[in-house]
């Protein structure tokens, strides 16, 4: 592991940029920044059409380890580059931005409330792969939908064991299980998911460290305890669907707290900007950002 990205992560003043759109919601993202599907043909045109957008955005001036502390790869931008070098090495070396990686394969079928992770094929050799390219750690995804106790310990049960996996191959992994902005009882599912944290969490033995990412709460500060908990490296927030604005209104009220934002980081971007427009734009939403995270 290394130990000056380590710090950055821990210590640093900035944000967690999340670049890992994969198969489903590359469309949506693209859309977004205004390349229409009948730009591209196959699977492999789209990912070529966002792995351009992800190129421009890590190579603009405003993209820089002074503000963005960590970027978030899905496993085929890992394997690909940016500006001539390979996509992790660049961050680093060119950018001061830790590398992270996306791990999981998608959401199983819901169940007891919850969608847990598909199963995570060959991911000892993924891992292995990860390490080689320099990534730092990695990123997995469940969604809870509702504040059912069952589903909630599914969850939480197969993020820590992955989680260990992932620490004993050298990375630091990010467990995210993302309440749904929309469920209900969200306060009631944040309660149930905080008491199962700190329980599993204080039950890590050796010298096991996690980040959390986690949705913004409905009751500012909630994750306080989580914040300060010695196992955790970093508590980063998604932005969930709620657009830059309030994301980061919600998140400047939750200290310690820092952004790890995908939509919301991208949003107002086009491929129809001139350089100058797209990185004054990228600039805007950076700031915007930044100030939440460290507010």
């Amino acid at each position: 592991m290394n130990q000056e990205q380590l710090s950055k992560v821990t210590e640093g003043q900035g944000f967690i940029a999340a670049l890992d759109q994969s198969g489903g919601s590359t469309p949506k993202a693209l859309k977004l920044y205004g390349v229409e599907e009948s730009a591209y043909s196959n699977d492999a045109e789209m990912f070529d059409q966002v792995h351009a957008m992800r190129n421009r955005i890590v190579a603009s001036p405003a993209f820089n380890g002074k503000r963005v502390l960590g970027a978030i790869l899905f496993e085929m931008t890992m394997d690909r580059q940016f500006e001539g070098q390979d996509a992790a090495t660049y961050l680093w070396n060119t950018k001061q931005v830790v590398p992270f990686l996306k791990i999981d394969k998608g959401l199983a079928d819901e169940a007891d409330g919850v969608q847990l992770m598909k199963p995570i094929g060959g991911l000892d050799a993924l891992l292995a792969r990860a390490v080689s390219k320099g990534i730092f750690g990695t990123k997995m995804r469940s969604v809870i939908n509702s504040a059912n106790q069952k589903g909630i310990d599914a969850v939480l049960d197969q993020q820590f064991e992955v989680g260990q996996q992932i620490f004993a191959a050298g990375l630091v992994p990010i467990i995210e299980p993302e309440v749904n902005i929309k469920a209900v009882d969200k306060k009631e599912a944040e309660e149930i998911l905080k008491a199962g944290f700190i329980k599993r969490l204080d039950a890590l033995t050796g010298d096991v460290k996690v980040m959390l990412k986690l949705t913004l709460p409905e009751v500012d500060g909630f994750f306080q305890e989580l914040v300060d908990h010695p196992r955790v490296v970093r508590v980063v927030a998604l932005s969930g669907g709620y657009v830059r604005d309030e994301a980061n209104a919600r998140l400047a009220r939750n200290k310690g707290v820092i952004a790890s934002f995908s939509r919301a980081l991208t949003e107002g971007l086009s491929f129809q900007q001139t350089d100058a427009e797209f990185n004054a734009a990228l600039d805007k939403s950076i700031e915007g950002i930044y100030q939440a995270s460290i507010a």
